[in-house]
């Protein structure tokens, strides 16, 4: 029988084995969440493209204190197309 030079696989050549194996695992992994991504779509960017309703920005507002009560329903009522709620009402 036939005997080759030296002991066989040396340390290094197992360490890039070891490397190379994390790697290939690494790059199966990795297509595979971004095949998912790509198949289910990036729904995240909807929602930051998304502007918010005129509503959402005056009870921002009302939230935060910048206008009062009165002033909210009053907004919210011409938002709404009630002219009557809204004290405008038909004017002489």
């Amino acid at each position: 029988m036939m005997w080759w030079y030296g002991n066989g696989i040396s340390g290094w050549v197992m360490a890039l084995m070891m490397i190379g194996n994390v790697l290939f695992w690494a790059v199966i992994i990795l297509g595979g969440v971004a095949l998912v991504r790509y198949l289910m779509g990036d729904r995240s960017t909807v929602a930051t493209d998304a502007r918010p309703t005129p509503e959402q920005l005056l009870a921002e507002r009302f939230a935060r204190g910048e206008i009062d009560e009165q002033e909210y329903r009053s907004r919210m009522a011409e938002l709404r197309g009630d002219p009557q709620a809204a004290g405008g009402g038909e004017r002489r």
